[in-house]
Formats: structure tokens, C-alpha cells, sequence
């Protein structure tokens, strides 16, 4: 097990051979003295503008091991720790006969990484995917985006990859489970870029991450397992407590042993199914709000000063946050040089999104400006998170102009009560156009009250949030699942054995990475459990 170094203070443009000497050097080691030495993390300390730094952390695994250990024991920026996610893994399969193929619905993050471990353990799990392969998806997406048809069933949301294949690709999460190094693994295994094994702020881009869902997907199948999309769960059923079959476009019945729902946080019908079938369902909180879009430039400026424009410095990011009682304001899914996407799920409704490709070159940034909810204002039944929602996204549709246009004004009109573009110096990047509009047509009041505090709190924090002439484009309504199919330690339905919810969509995780974790967390339950044979 390697001692990990932390606080390894370089330059930014310091290589990963520079950043491991210089933690040699800090325990007054010699390179003969490592048996491996790597860098662990890196992240950039840009909060002194005029002396921006690289701090890193180094593994080293020493070959005198007594060494090693008096390293850890006496030095206080050493930790020991185990970078070796095959432990986290168990060595064989549980005893329990399984009656019937493991199924999952839904082929998003958790869903892909279930299907892949399980199908490595001789599983041959059956994924269940409503929408599109990734290539089919990609030209429906941006058929409907310059202007053609939209498709309730293959469509930002729904599809191979999920909602993730078309954003920034972030891989950042607050979550400190171990898996998190695995699920990085096999992200570079499978393409991304070796970079996010490193880096503090790892991100693929919704490119790279086309292809590598697809690599995933063969790999699969190439194990055993199915993929089979336009396949939508539409039932289940369960007896004495525990599931036997589900059925798929309301007419194909399945053998079940173990349903994997990894449905995704805008699967609305299939949260009705669940709940006409007395599966538990209740409401959880959430956030709404706009995209915010400012030019990357001045982003960058806030962030690194005199710096801005230095090659070596990234494209400058940020995460703002305030609190007023029990309310929340605060940014969201930052995507820097992006582009802000149409990403509803269903008919006649206005969703926005944020998107990057890996190189984040585009000229405007954009972030998610959002306000949390809770089941005290949209009520405590356990779709209401998902009326309230819908009613958002059906009347930014009106105010749009019925055409798929979205709701949009200047941050200084929106702060003076208005809903205008005028004096924009920021061009809208909503593929499908924007409409001027009041926001305070569109949320209640506690909403735009407290968006409006956060933007003034944020303008003290960085400067571009000052800039009255920033574009806002409304509304963002699939921050999280507006509902938790809630689920006891098992990780097993508290109303149904055998029935396993995974992921955003049932509630318990947030974003590429923990739900990813979710899913490698379900395989591994099942893999306890039960016989492969």
C-alpha cells in the first residue's frame, strides 16, 4: 500500500516527472529510494490571482518498507492509502439461486457500469435502454436542435449514455466513496483522456464520451450480456414480495431475478407505473432555475486576473453557492466553453442544459443558476416535485412561442424587474433560439426573489457576475430526480425484494460519477448474493 504526499506545491506548467520529484524532495528522498512513484491529484490554487499554483499529491510505494511506514506514521502530510480498486471487489459470487436474468432498465452511468461489472462476473445482464443508440441519438438531438422534430423517446435525456453523454462530461463528485478510482479506470481504459485519473476537476466533453459509451456497450456484449434499445419497461411484477418479470413495450414479458432500475431522473412515466404498482415512491428535493451565460473570457479574467489569457492556465470554472434561511442559491453543472442545450423529454415543454466538448473552446461558459425546492412548496405527494416541474416547462413552451423557443433576458433587466435582451453583450447559444421574457412570469416568487440574491451575492465573489449585459436562459428543471425510490440497506425496493433503484432517477445519486458509484455499489450486492450459474 503506497504512502500518498500531499501539498506538493510546482508551477502550473510543472510536469508530472517535475511534481514527483519535488515530493521526493519534501521527504528527502532519492529516486533510487521508490519502487513506483506517480502523481495522484492535481487541482490549481488560483485564489492569489498574481501567484497562481499547482498542488498535487504523489504516490510512492518505497522498496524498503519499514521506511514506508515511519513516512506515514511520522510526517503529516502523508496518508497511506490504496489505490488498487480490485480490493473493493469481491473474489467470488454469492450462493442464492437466481431465478431468472438480471435486468436493467436504463442505460445511463449507473446502468452502464452495473451491466459492465455484472457481465464481468458471467452475469449476462440484459439492459432495457428506451431510447436510441448513441449514433441514432446523436442525429435525432441535432435534428431537433436546427429545427426538425422532437422525440419523446430518443432525446437528451433518454438514449445510450443518458443524460450525461450530452454535457461538460464532469467527473467531479462530493461523494469519497473508493469506487470513484474505478469507475475513472474504465473511463481511460475505454478512451477518455489518461488526464481524469489525475486531475482534481476530471472532465471527458460529450465528444469523447460518444465513443466511449459505445466501447462500453461491445464490451458487453462481447461478455454475454444484451443491450436492446427502444426497450422500455413498462410493468412489473412481483410475487410475495419479491420480482419475477418485467415487461417491456406493454407486450414482451421477461423472466426476472433482479431488476436493476437505473431509470434516469426524467423517467416520469415510468415513476407513474412504479407507483400504480405500490412500489414506495416519495417526493425529495430538487432546484430550478436559468443557464447563466457569460463570455469564457471574462470568466476567465474573474478567475486568474492579469493571467486570463495565459496558454497554460484551463479555461477557468467556478462553483458559487449562498444560503438565506433554509433556501439555497447556487450554481450548477458549470460548462466552460459551451453551449446551452434544448433538453426536454417530452412534447411542448422548454428544458435547458449545459454542454462542453472536451476542448472547451467554445466563446461563451454557461452554468446552471438554480434555486432549491422542497416538497413544502410543491406538495408532499409523491409526484408532485414532478407536476410542479412540468407545469415550468410547459409554460416556458407559451412563453417561448410555441415553437420551442426559450424564455430569456439580461441579468440587469431580470434584476430590475424586467425581460429584456436588450444590451446583451453575450449571444445566446440556445440552439432553437430565445424569447425575451420576465422570469417572474414564469417562477414563483420565491424563485426569481432569491435568484436575484444570488446573483448579487456571486457579483461579489467574481466579477463577471457584475456584468448586467450577461444573458440568462430559463428554465432548468432536471438539476436532480424530483423524486427517491427509496430503497433500504439491502440496496434492495423497501417494498419489493429483488428490485434494486439505482442511480439519479431513484433518487440517490448526483451526476456522472456517484452514479456510476451507484451502480458498481448494486453490482456488487447482487454479485454477494447470488450464483452466476
Amino acid at each position: 500500500m503506497p504512502v500518498i504526499v500531499s501539498q506538493i506545491i510546482t508551477k502550473v506548467s510543472a510536469s508530472n516527472d517535475e511534481i514527483t520529484a519535488a515530493a521526493l524532495k519534501k521527504l528527502s528522498l532519492k529516486p533510487a529510494d521508490a519502487k513506483v512513484a506517480g502523481v495522484h491529484k492535481t487541482s490549481l490554487d488560483a485564489r492569489d490571482n498574481s501567484s497562481i499554483k499547482l498542488v498535487s499529491s504523489v504516490w510512492i510505494e518505497l522498496h524498503d518498507k519499514l521506511k514506508e511506514k515511519r513516512l506515514a506514521e511520522k510526517n503529516p502530510s502523508c496518508t497511506y492509502a490504496d489505490i488498487n480498486s480490485d480490493s473493493l471487489f469481491p473474489e467470488k459470487c454469492g450462493s442464492e439461486k437466481l431465478n431468472g436474468r438480471v435486468i436493467i432498465a436504463g442505460f445511463g452511468p449507473a446502468g452502464m457500469f452495473a451491466a459492465l461489472t455484472l457481465a464481468e462476473y458471467g452475469f449476462r445482464p440484459v439492459v432495457l435502454e428506451r431510447g436510441g443508440c448513441v449514433d441514432e441519438r446523436v442525429n435525432a438531438v441535432e435534428g431537433f436542435w436546427k429545427g426538425g422534430a422532437f422525440s419523446e423517446e430518443t432525446n437528451v435525456q433518454f438514449g445510450e449514455g443518458g443524460a450525461g453523454t450530452f454535457s461538460d462530461g464532469k467527473l467531479t463528485t462530493r461523494i469519497k466513496d473508493p469506487m470513484c478510482r474505478r469507475v475513472l479506470e474504465r473511463f481511460a481504459e475505454y478512451g477518455a483522456p489518461e488526464e481524469i485519473l489525475t486531475k482534481a476537476k476530471p472532465h471527458i466533453g460529450t465528444d469523447k464520451l460518444r465513443g466511449i459509451v459505445k466501447t462500453v456497450r461491445e464490451k458487453i456484449i462481447g461478455l454475454g450480456g444484451e443491450v436492446r434499445f427502444h426497450a422500455k419497461l413498462t410493468d412489473v411484477k412481483y410475487e410475495n414480495g419479491t420480482i419475477t418479470s418485467v415487461t417491456v413495450n406493454g407486450s414482451e414479458k421477461i423472466p426476472c431475478g433482479a431488476l436493476i432500475l437505473a431509470i434516469g431522473h426524467s423517467a416520469r412515466d415510468t415513476f407513474e407505473m412504479l407507483l400504480r404498482k405500490d412500489i414506495f415512491i416519495e417526493p425529495k428535493p430538487f432546484s430550478v432555475g436559468a443557464r447563466i451565460e457569460h463570455k469564457q473570457t471574462e470568466v476567465n479574467r474573474s478567475l486568474y486576473g492579469k493571467q486570463y489569457d495565459n496558454p497554460v492556465l484551463p479555461q477557468g470554472e467556478y462553483q458559487l453557492s449562498y444560503r438565506k434561511g433554509e433556501r439555497g442559491v447556487y450554481t450548477f453543472c458549470m460548462c466552460p466553453g459551451g453551449t446551452v442545450v434544448p433538453s426536454q423529454s417530452e412534447n411542448d415543454t422548454v428544458v435547458t442544459n449545459g454542454m462542453s466538448e472536451f476542448a472547451r473552446d467554445g466563446e461563451n461558459a454557461n452554468a446552471a443558476l438554480v434555486v432549491s425546492v422542497t416538497p413544502d412548496d410543491y406538495g408532499r405527494n409523491p409526484l408532485d416535485g414532478v407536476t410542479f416541474a412540468r407545469s415550468l416547462e410547459k409554460r416556458a413552451f407559451e412563453l417561448g412561442g410555441r415553437n420551442y423557443k426559450a424564455p430569456a433576458c439580461t441579468v440587469g433587466s431580470f434584476l430590475d424587474g424586467g425581460g429584456s435582451l436588450k444590451g446583451a453583450d453575450v449571444s445566446p447559444t440556445y440552439a432553437r433560439g430565445v424569447e425575451e421574457c420576465d422570469f417572474r412570469r414564469l417562477f414563483p416568487v420565491f424563485v426569481t426573489d432569491m435568484m436575484a440574491v444570488g446573483l448579487k451575492s456571486f457579483a461579489g465573489k467574481m466579477k463577471c457576475f457584475g456584468d448586467r449585459n450577461a444573458v440568462m436562459t430559463a428554465p432548468e428543471t432536471r438539476t436532480s430526480s424530483p423524486v427517491r425510490i427509496t430503497r433500504g440497506e439491502d440496496l434492495q425496493s423497501v417494498s419489493v425484494k429483488g428490485l434494486y433503484p439505482c442511480g439519479e432517477g431513484a433518487g440517490y445519486a448526483g451526476g456522472i460519477m456517484s452514479a456510476a458509484v451507484d451502480g458498481l455499489r448494486i453490482a456488487v450486492k447482487i454479485i454477494e448474493k447470488f450464483d452466476v450459474d
